[in-house]
């Protein structure tokens, strides 16, 4: 369960989203996500995280094992696919890879269609060195577009460097409540970014899709 603080939190970051993706709530001209916009329709469901108590269903962000070309996914700053997979083998045991992010770099995923039954997203991370006085940690912002076209981005949360691999704790999506495909999904991407200096490096990057098929 979600501790009294972390669902303030995540409560307080919800009422900022909202005033925030109103601005894109009338009909959308259509911009480079929706654009680059998959299917909307069934999307492959897993448990990867029943060691941690979570039995919910996830689907697999496109590329976000990081063990087949990343297509789709933008690298800065000398964010790169290195060995060294996360040691739970959550999407199967040959996996070999991660993907490292350094101190000034910054990855975006791919575009992946949500709607409102997707309400948080979870990964792996790892900060590999410490940064600023050892407190590096790592801001994970969704990029939606508003109502002109116009790609924005929206902090959903950050991630405390705590040692070795873990689990982040579920991430709320917040821009699946803002419709802007006929089919009342809206495409969105996820941009992860050190802060404090510090590198990380995350793996097998999931989202919720709450309403199960």
């Amino acid at each position: 369960m979600l501790s009294r603080r972390l669902k303030l939190r995540i409560g307080s970051t919800v009422g900022i989203a909202f005033a925030a993706l109103s601005l894109g709530a009338a009909s959308a001209n259509a911009g480079v996500l929706v654009a680059s916009a998959p299917a909307c329709g069934l999307q492959p469901l897993f448990k990867p995280f029943t060691p941690w108590l979570d039995y919910l269903q996830y689907t697999p962000l496109a590329g976000g094992d990081f063990e087949s070309p990343v297509h789709g996914w933008k690298l800065s700053g000398g964010s790169r696919v290195m060995a060294g997979n996360e040691p739970f083998q959550v999407s199967g045991p040959g996996d070999l890879r991660s993907l490292t992010v350094p101190p000034g770099g910054s990855a975006t995923s791919p575009t992946i269609c949500v709607g409102i039954g997707h309400p948080t997203m979870r990964f792996f991370a790892k900060r590999t060195s410490g940064g600023l006085l050892n407190h590096s940690t790592l801001r994970v912002d969704v990029l939606f577009e508003n109502a002109a076209g116009a790609v924005q981005s929206l902090p959903i949360g950050t991630v405390p460097g705590v040692g070795g691999w873990q689990p982040t704790l579920p991430l709320p999506v917040l821009a699946n409540l803002l419709p802007l495909l006929p089919n009342g999904h809206t495409p969105v991407a996820f941009r992860f970014t050190p802060i404090l200096g510090g590198s990380w490096s995350i793996d097998d990057v999931h989202v919720d899709p709450y309403q199960r098929r």
